[in-house]
């Protein structure tokens, strides 16, 4: 977990592929932040989210839940069903929406679920949510929107940024460098992360009372 610039925090994401997860020893290993999976579609549920959710806050980690985005499930009940499931406080990271398929739906109906769900969400988070994406799958289906949400882009290399950017956006908050590597606390490989900022920054990110 060393080498990454001051300016960057280090983090983990998981999912149930994980399985159970040592968030005290994840901290210990260096991590300042974490995401946890926490919904799918309109009905999917992790199961490990709910021991993940409350691990990360015990452990002293900022914590993130994430929505695996079903485009061709309704996307007003995907964000309800998230929003039943992740029950943010204050010091949580927003609300991530994860939008890495698009389920042969066309490009616009695609877009219109994304904003829908961006809609209902951010009002009940009380926080703008983040988008999480690769550059080419996001170029391919959507295009030049949304770009004042924060992005958590996927890209796997061991360049020092991420590039090229998604269409619309000129910078990143989250990247997804690696998904392979290994830390205390966890049995496998597991999604490693920056965040582009100081602790500070992240603080000011998170949800306010």
């Amino acid at each position: 977990m060393s080498g990454n610039p001051p300016s960057r925090l280090t983090g983990i994401d998981v999912s149930h592929y994980q399985g159970h997860v040592d968030w005290e020893a994840v901290k210990a290993a260096g991590c300042a932040f974490a995401f946890a999976k926490a919904t799918e579609g309109t009905g999917v549920t992790d199961p490990y989210f709910a021991a993940n959710w409350s691990g990360m806050k015990a452990a002293g980690l900022a914590r993130g839940a994430y929505h695996f985005f079903r485009p061709a499930e309704d996307a007003a009940q995907q964000a309800a069903h998230f929003l039943s499931t992740v029950q943010l406080a204050p010091g949580d990271l927003p609300p991530v929406l994860d939008v890495e398929t698009n389920d042969n739906v066309s490009n616009s109906a695609l877009v219109g679920g994304v904003q829908i769900w961006l809609d209902a969400v951010e009002p009940a988070a009380g926080v703008t949510p983040i988008i999480y994406t690769a550059a080419s799958f996001w170029d391919a289906h959507v295009g030049g929107r949304f770009g004042a949400y924060p992005l958590w882009i996927a890209h796997y290399t061991s360049a020092p940024s991420p590039a090229p950017l998604p269409a619309g956006w000129t910078a990143w908050t989250f990247w997804q460098y690696s998904q392979s590597l290994r830390i205390d606390g966890v049995g496998g490989p597991a999604d490693h992360d920056y965040f582009d900022g100081t602790a500070e920054a992240l603080q000011a990110l998170c949800v306010r009372q």
